[in-house]
């Protein structure tokens, strides 16, 4: 596997991310994997908010809420994170929020790509980041992905000692 970082000049909201990811990125080789950070796709979106309606939009984007001393601990689209994903470093002035649809988003950019580049097996992955109770440092995740198996299922194989896996996905 090659990992390649493409340094871009700075995504503004509102505009298209196929042209975008087109003015950075002059070809793509079949087989490849695109990852595109969900903070793009959200500004592409137009999901931003004031600052000064932080609690407002964290209660309305979460599921459930738990006030803690230095977040708020929410569940949103089957996980727990912090303030429902809301972001407001590097946002110009503004909060940035999650993609409406992560994996609707990676399909879509997906099937623009391959237009564009004319590749036939092509992945996009939308991802981001998220921090570990008393760890330091953060963690790069998946919050969408589209044309790959973003799973690999382990259910009912055995383990090195034999046992059967019961819900083990990677």
């Amino acid at each position: 596997m090659i990992v390649r970082a493409i340094k871009t000049r700075i995504f503004r909201e509102g505009e298209d991310v196929v042209t975008f990811i087109g003015e950075h990125l002059r070809d793509i080789k079949d087989g490849s994997i695109l990852a595109v950070t969900s903070k793009i796709v959200a500004l592409a979106e137009g999901r931003t908010a004031r600052l000064s309606d932080r609690s407002k939009v964290i209660r309305r984007e979460s599921d459930a809420v738990i006030h803690t001393k230095h977040v708020d601990l929410t569940f949103k689209d089957g996980m727990f994170m912090a303030n429902a994903g809301i972001d407001d470093s590097n946002g110009n002035g503004k909060l940035t929020l999650l993609p409406k649809d992560s994996f609707k988003a990676a399909e879509l950019i997906r099937r623009e790509i391959m237009k564009v580049y004319k590749v036939k097996r092509f992945g996009v992955v939308i991802t981001d980041s998220r921090v570990s109770p008393l760890r330091k440092g953060g963690t790069g995740i998946a919050l969408g992905y589209a044309g790959f198996s973003g799973l690999k299922d382990y259910v009912g194989k055995r383990d090195i000692f034999g046992r059967k896996f019961v819900y083990t996905r990677t």
